[in-house]
Order: C-alpha cells, then structure tokens, then sequence
C-alpha cells in the first residue's frame, strides 16, 4: 500500500447512529483507542441527545488516556444526515423502541405459554421488534444512500439478519454487513474442550479452523479443526460427556448466576440431534426450534439456561449510566482494555491494512448453495482492501436444512409485512414461527393484536387504518 493511501486510511471519519449506546460504543472507543494503525473522527448521531452527548465526553476522555495508542475525536451530530456527511463508514447499535415496547415483545407471550430467553431475534418478540426495527432501517439506508453511498456500514442492532437485509432492500447498492460475537463463544468453547479433556493448553480461536453455515443466532460449523486435529469426533465425545451435567468452564460466573451463561446443553443435544456444532449461546439457539427448551421456566432451568427478564435489562441500564457518571466525574478510573469484538480489525482490513477472515451477516449470493439467494446468511468471509468475499460453506446438511430455511422463509416473510402493513401476511407469519406453532389461532389472533398495538407509537400509520 502506497504511503499516501496509508495516510489516507490513517485519517477516517466515522458515524456512529445510536451514539449514546452504554455498551457497544464503549467497546469500540476502546478498541479504536489502543490500535495505532488508524485515527480520526467519530460522530455520534442519536435519538437520546444527551446519553451522545455523555459519550462524546467519555470517548474523548478514552482517547485522551495516556496509554492510548491513537488519537480520535468524538462529536455529537444534531442531524442523522450531519453525522454521515463524508463518513467512510458507519456503525449502526440502537435500541428499537423503548424498555416497555421490549417488555411487551418479551413477556405478553407468556400468557398463551410461549416463554422467550431474548425475544428480539425470531419467534413472537423478534417479529414485533421487527416490525418497529424495518421502518427505522429504511430510514437509515436511505440517509446512506443520499449522504455515504461509498461508506461500509457494520450493523450490530437485532434481529440481525432482517436489519442487514433490509439495508440492502432499501438501498441495493449500500456495502453493509452485520457482526455477532455468539460464534465465538462457541469457538472458546472448543478451546476449553481441548484443555480440560485433551490436555491442549493455550489455543485461541483464531488458531482453529471452522465452517461456520446458517443465519444468525441460529449458526452452525459443519467443520472444526485445530492443526491437524478434526475436532468434529472430539466434540462427539465432548457432547456425550456433558450431555446430562452440563459443562462448567470453571469460574465462578456461570448459568445460575448469569442471564448470558448457559452450561451447554442445548448445544450438546442439538449436535446429537443434526451432527454439527450448534454455535450460538443457549439462549439464542432456543429459540429456534419447537419448544424443545423452553416450554415452561422449569424446562428452561432443566437445560441449564435462564430467561433474561425486562426488569433486569431496566436495571443494567440503570448500572451503566451510573457507570457513565462515574466515568464522567472521574469517580471511576479509565482503564483501557480490549473488547474481544472484531470490528475495529474489519475496518483495517476494509483499508487495506491486512487481510482477515471473520464470521460475517451478508446476502447470500452462493456461499449456501442450498438457501435462497439475497437472504442474509452467516458465514465466514474474507475481508481485503474495499472488498468481503463470502467463504463457500457448501449445502447446509439435510436434517438441517428444514430447520434453517424455515426460518429464511419467515423472515423474507417478516419484512414484507413491515414494508406493506399486511396484517394477514403478519399473522401468518407469526403462527408460522416454531415457538407460537402450537398457540390456537384464536388465542394467537388477540396476542398478536395486543402486541401490535402496544408498539404504536413506532410503527407506520398504515397498520391502523
């Protein structure tokens, strides 16, 4: 690479839409801050004025630590299209909605028995977070399209799948694609496996190998290897092993004590059940299926997982912005330290500042020959200067298939009744899913009106009419 395109990669301008995130941004701001490769300017662009305007100081007070190996420049951006003026790329975090709008996606279900770990990916919740998400991604792939049509956009807001894909409806020329950490808690997953039962120490993820198929949330590797060791019979035995206990990686943070732990299980049975290595949290994966794991609280807490209720979610945000006016005041110390996210390695690859190949959210155009073309698939790609390439995971494996592609259809089905207001598209859409298959129609008819006028406020004025 010539020094002066170097120096132009050096120099970025970033929009960050969903600024005063208290999870994300920190982590990026982090990880920005201790890359020397790369500097310039974030502009934080958010509904929630003030928690951008708490972020910028917190952002600059990151990049002003002295153990900083870059210098950015955070500031707030009154306008959505003031923030993506010029922007090389863009993050995309937010909050679809507000705290009551996810407690009725979470827990209105409840009451005709359909008990949901997350609720904002597939299932009754996830369509309704969908319908008020499309409407705002619209919106945001527009603004791209007239303000950084050139820009990467790396989407990190739920369900992840139909977000990226409706980027790509609404502007088919936007170079977008999506990131999820749940892959690689499965890959440290086999790390442990090969130091606890094979006496392996100190493997990373990035030291294996894995062909990672399907779509979000609900992701699978076909394959999985560490030098020349097939993991595939291992993890055969791994499964076998824990089936019944659950694995424990031995700290003292773990499932009965954590809503985004899990001991496994659910794992080791689908990987009994189909042959490959399910790779999503417990929670996630749940969700996909027939009620298998979570029929009822007790079934949830027999497989060794927990459901994440609203109010503790209104109390971590409640911490976090303590933390952020601890952070502010000073009253707690800045201490920098990587996030364990990608990201800000993807960006310096799209630069040209090194290859690398990451598990990715894009339209499949072959890389799973046996989904439909343009659904949003995850798989592994390499990232090179101004370029992904998906990485050909084959066919998905027949048993599979139904389960997954299930969920392809819906989802397709998903965003064409946000775009429409179809509420008899909607409904089918919404019986259709495995988790309210087993809901009579009748019963299922009220849940999904009640929950569709409970988000109201955020859905476009055609489903009232």
């Amino acid at each position: 690479m010539s020094y002066e395109n170097r120096q132009k990669a050096r120099e970025l301008n970033v929009a960050y839409i969903g600024g005063g995130s208290r999870g994300w941004a920190w982590g990026l701001m982090m990880d920005l801050a201790m890359d020397p490769d790369m500097c310039g300017t974030v502009r934080l662009y958010d509904i929630d004025a003030p928690a951008a305007r708490r972020n910028e100081i917190i952002g600059n007070r990151i990049s002003a630590h002295p153990d900083a190996l870059s210098r950015w420049r955070y500031e707030v951006s009154d306008t959505l299209a003031e923030a993506l003026k010029g922007a090389d790329f863009v993050v995309i975090s937010i909050l679809p909605g507000t705290f009551e709008e996810m407690r009725s996606d979470v827990h209105l279900p409840e009451r005709v028995g359909v008990w949901q770990p997350v609720g904002d990916t597939v299932g009754a919740g996830g369509f309704m977070r969908a319908m008020r998400t499309i409407p705002m991604f619209v919106e945001i792939a527009e603004a791209i399209r007239d303000h950084a049509p050139k820009a990467w956009v790396i989407n990190y807001t739920n369900p992840m799948s139909l977000c990226v894909r409706t980027l790509y409806h609404a502007f088919p020329g936007i170079k977008a694609f999506g990131c999820c950490h749940e892959v690689f808690g499965t890959q440290a997953l086999l790390c442990q496996m090969l130091e606890r039962e094979y006496s392996i120490p100190g493997v990373t993820r990035q030291q294996l190998y894995t062909t990672v198929t399907g779509i979000n949330h609900f992701t699978w590797l076909t394959c999985a290897s560490y030098k020349d060791i097939d993991l595939m019979p291992l993890y055969a035995r791994f499964a076998d092993r824990y089936y019944e206990s659950g694995f424990d990686d031995g700290g003292s943070d773990n499932w009965m004590n954590n809503h985004f732990k899990c001991a496994h299980r659910v794992k080791f049975d689908l990987f009994r059940r189909y042959g490959a290595i399910a790779a999503a949290g417990d929670r996630h994966l749940a969700e996909f299926t027939a009620p298998w794991y979570t029929r009822t609280p007790d079934t949830v807490r027999d497989w060794k997982f927990q459901l994440t209720p609203v109010d503790w979610r209104v109390k971590d945000l409640g911490d976090r912005m303590r933390r952020s006016d601890a952070l502010i005041s000073g009253e707690e110390a800045l201490v920098l330290k990587p996030s364990g996210e990608e990201g800000h390695l993807l960006l310096k690859a799209l630069l040209g500042l090194g290859d690398m190949v990451s598990n990715v959210n894009i339209p499949n155009c072959g890389q799973i020959p046996n989904l439909p073309l343009g659904s949003v698939v995850e798989t592994n790609a390499l990232f090179g200067l101004d370029r992904i390439e998906p990485v050909f995971a084959g066919p998905l494996p027949g048993g599979l298939l139904p389960l997954v592609a299930r969920h392809v259809h819906n989802q397709e089905n998903t965003l064409a009744t946000a775009l429409s207001c179809d509420r008899a598209l909607g409904f089918v859409t919404f019986m259709n899913d495995p988790q309210t298959a087993f809901v009579v129609p009748a019963d299922g008819q009220r849940l999904f009106d009640d929950m569709l006028e409970n988000q109201r406020a955020y859905l476009p004025k055609g489903w009232f009419r």
